[in-house]
């Protein structure tokens, strides 16, 4: 029963955050909007982590599996990726360039953030 209920709460969200995304004057995925509710949820304690905890454990452990209908359908789509070859590799290039300097930088600015903590603390 704890499963049913965990799922439940899970595709309850998917399906508020569908709604709401059919009320919104423009585009935007409600799987990001059902992220955004379920964060909202958790943080201010409407639900618990154990309320989800067993099934979001499946559902990350299992995330490839979910990917591979996206995948295979690419094959539709091989006569758009032939003609434009050139600027998806230049963009998946940049764009993977620009999210490791994102990323360093970040750790950079954690890592002096921190320092900065400490000697503040002492």
């Amino acid at each position: 029963m704890k499963i049913i209920k965990q799922f439940g709460i899970i595709f309850s969200l998917c399906w508020i955050a569908t709604v709401i995304e059919g009320l919104l004057p423009i585009a935007f995925p409600a799987s990001v909007i059902a992220m955004l509710l379920l964060l909202l949820c958790l943080m201010t304690g409407v639900l618990k982590i154990d309320h989800i905890r067993e099934k979001s454990d499946f559902l990350l452990a299992n995330m490839a599996f979910f990917f591979i209908p996206a995948g295979v359908n690419v094959i539709n789509y091989l006569d758009i990726l032939k003609a434009n070859w050139l600027p998806l590799l230049l963009i998946c290039v940049i764009t993977t360039v620009i999210t490791f300097a994102a990323t360093a930088y970040s750790i950079r600015l954690t890592i002096w953030l921190l320092g900065r903590r400490k000697g503040a603390d002492r």
